[in-house]
């Protein structure tokens, strides 16, 4: 069989969605979204914590979380469909000098372009969560306006209205080849459907280095384990205990439901696709959890599971044309902060396919050729 579309977009997570919304909303609504999974949300997305934030390091991700953040909280209005977006806060802990003069130099960027975001203290630190033990800390950062989001609920809003909008999207639809004729996408192929098509998208996430790999692009993206648990309900426990990261030792925490959400990142972690839970780093995290949030000493867990960081060399991502094939563009490569970013990132790949280039951010920074002149900047606001 074979079918034609104005654009197909590899992967079904926020990213897919996203910008199949996004395109449907603006006309394009000849558009596929093929989903490998049996369902939305199997993948990076829908293992994600939840974490939404404007502090960032460079200006560009300060701008896709501005961005982001307008869209989100309009989303219920536009999009029929609730997103529990909570502004509890983000707080970072220090315990380097170095790290806190970076953070001192993201809080001038952070402010210059209107994020309410302020260096803080230890004293201050302990003022906002007493329930952490601040030893060995020397400061940190705090912004009241970062919180979290449902990301089903955020995924589901833009698949549900993408399809409104008459865009077609379809799970265990794994991508098994594209054809290039005369230097341009031709077609996308599954196993049981050829998509004739000039214009791919690869949202594919932590395959998307295997999806460039059938047309002969190499793209920079590692596929990363890392592991998050849920505690039972925790007595006591405040609602508006906020995100909490302990940055050199990639911890973090924050309210889920009746008990904690906690993560920790293995910074020596090998590239696989191995999403099992690291019984070794299970037992490491969980001591490092309770001496840093006593409370957790007596919690049950009720919920672990492990999932996939799409990692760039630097940390950022990968958005706009791919070279040496005319009509393939990428959104991926996020390193941890992708559900945070995909409304904007939808919004500006649509502009990217339809008008030629994306304008409501300069995405010019993120762009693949960055890798290939070696003129890139690290984010260092990752956990």
């Amino acid at each position: 069989m074979t079918t034609i579309a104005d654009v197909v977009i590899i992967g079904g997570g926020i990213m897919g969605a996203s910008t199949a919304y996004h395109l449907a909303k603006r006309g394009c609504t000849n558009t596929i979204v093929l989903e490998a999974g049996e369902m939305f949300g199997l993948g990076s997305t829908g293992l994600n914590a939840g974490g939404v934030r404007y502090q960032f390091a460079s200006r560009v991700n300060i701008e896709l979380s501005k961005l982001s953040f307008g869209m989100m909280e309009q989303f219920s209005d536009e999009m029929d469909q609730q997103i529990g977006l909570r502004r509890c806060g983000y707080l970072f802990m220090l315990d380097q000098a170095n790290d806190l003069e970076q953070f001192r130099r993201n809080v001038a960027l952070q402010n210059s372009l209107g994020v309410p975001s302020r260096v803080v203290s230890t004293d201050e630190i302990a003022a906002v969560v007493p329930e952490v033990d601040v030893s060995g800390i020397i400061g940190g950062s705090w912004c009241a306006a970062d919180g979290l989001v449902d990301p089903h609920g955020l995924l589901q809003g833009y698949v549900s209205n993408a399809r409104r909008l008459g865009a077609t999207l379809r799970t265990g639809a794994r991508v098994e080849g594209m054809d290039v004729v005369d230097g341009r996408i031709a077609a996308v192929r599954t196993k049981d459907d050829v998509v004739a098509t000039r214009n791919v998208v690869i949202a594919a996430g932590p395959w998307s280095a295997s999806i460039g790999e059938m047309v002969g692009v190499d793209i920079p993206i590692e596929p990363i384990r890392r592991q998050i648990a849920v505690t039972g309900p925790i007595p006591g426990l405040r609602p508006d205990f906020p995100f909490v990261i302990d940055f050199s030792r990639s911890l973090y925490f924050h309210r889920e439901g009746p008990g904690i959400l906690t993560g920790k990142s293995n910074n020596d972690e090998q590239a696989s696709f191995d999403t099992s839970v690291d019984q070794e780093w299970r037992l490491r995290h969980f001591e490092e959890a309770a001496r840093r949030l006593p409370l957790l000493a007596d919690a049950d867990i009720s919920a672990e599971w492990a999932g996939l960081y799409e990692v760039t060399p630097d940390d950022q991502p990968i958005l706009g044309k791919l070279p040496e094939v005319e009509g393939l563009y990428i959104c991926a490569g996020f390193s941890g902060h992708g559900l945070m970013h995909g409304p904007a990132t939808g919004l500006l790949m649509a502009e990217e396919v339809l008008e030629g280039k994306a304008h409501s951010i300069d995405i010019d920074p993120l762009r693949w050729a960055r890798f290939a002149s070696g003129v890139s900047a690290r984010e260092y606001n990752v956990v």
